[in-house]
């Protein structure tokens, strides 16, 4: 996939013992926003206090199934059932195509599989790179029949080719292109959502693109995935975002960080990213849908193990 293409290339330098390398008050006015400030400073500690006030909105735990990518398109129906088995209600989708479908199931046929199972997709990565190029809505509307078939709520852009964002300007651009295709979203009943990685972080003078998307869209149309993994790699700190822009991270990526190694992923709760401190501040995201996601595994760590791993430190630690 594009959207893990410099992400995997990176690894292969770092893959020893690893296997699947992988955004003039009047004073009575005044007084009132001084009132409100407080108040929501108030609210913000006693949710920082209060964990479980926080994390009440997260119900489901689900799972980025590009984590299962080297099992999955050999046993779709295998890999989804002990996706369920390990305790996810939830999965998010990648790599669909409208000629060869979900791992060659059509959208259909992959409802199918997943009832079979109880588990529900909220959310499917679908490639955008020729959109953001010519802004042929054609494709937009193929991923809107299958998302609806699935049973998705958002359809996310995964990633953004480097030729379409070499500056400010062209992240305006895109702002505008995704505002077009979540019109096109919401029409059919859906939503479009935006996953970051590090590059959006770049700085272009005083500002970044990241910064220009969540800008440039419209908050009505267009949330926003927080990728937590790539956010901590681009040396920023994911409670600063959500206090900034409240309410426009309605998914996570819930990845952790290797200690010894950053280029890697490990499982949730052995790596380096305070997760109990991101899950305090979950009610200032907004977030709805948290997706478990890890790129790599270490050689001797069965993958299923790994997911369920990480799935009860979820459960039983962070969202307990």
């Amino acid at each position: 996939m594009n959207n893990r293409r410099s992400f995997l290339q990176r690894l292969g330098l770092l893959t020893a013992g690893v296997a699947f390398a992988p955004s003039l008050l009047t004073s009575c006015e005044a007084a009132g926003r001084k009132t409100e400030t407080a108040a929501g400073a108030t609210a913000e500690a006693a949710g920082a206090e209060n964990p479980t006030s926080a994390k009440a909105e997260i119900k489901d735990i689900g799972i980025q199934l590009y984590t299962m990518r080297q099992l999955l398109p050999k046993d779709v129906k295998g890999v989804i059932a002990r996706v369920a088995q390990a305790g996810y209600n939830d999965v998010e989708t990648y790599g669909y195509a409208p000629d060869s479908g979900y791992w060659k199931l059509s959208p259909k046929a992959f409802r199918e599989v997943l009832d079979a199972n109880s588990l529900t997709s909220s959310s499917g990565h679908y490639e955008f790179g020729q959109y953001m190029k010519d802004g042929n809505t054609d494709v937009v509307k193929r991923y809107i029949e299958a998302s609806k078939a699935v049973g998705q709520t958002y359809i996310t852009v995964p990633w953004l080719d480097a030729e379409v964002r070499t500056k400010l300007d062209d992240y305006k651009r895109i702002a505008n292109l995704m505002n077009v295709a979540a019109q096109l979203c919401q029409d059919a009943g859906l939503k479009l959502a935006y996953h970051n990685h590090d590059f959006e972080f770049q700085k272009f003078g005083n500002t970044t693109g990241y910064e220009v998307l969540l800008q440039e869209t419209d908050p009505g149309l267009v949330s926003f995935e927080a990728d937590l993994y790539w956010v901590v790699r681009a040396g920023l700190k994911p409670v600063d975002l959500f206090r900034q822009h409240q309410g426009r991270f309605v998914m996570w990526h819930v990845k952790d960080m290797n200690k010894q190694a950053p280029e890697l992923n490990t499982e949730v709760g052995s790596g380096s990213i305070n997760y109990q401190e991101i899950f305090r501040q979950a009610k200032l995201s907004g977030v709805e849908r948290i997706f478990v996601e890890q790129e790599n595994f270490a050689a001797a760590m069965d993958p299923y193990k790994s997911i369920r791993q990480s799935r009860d430190y979820v459960k039983n630690t962070l969202l307990a």
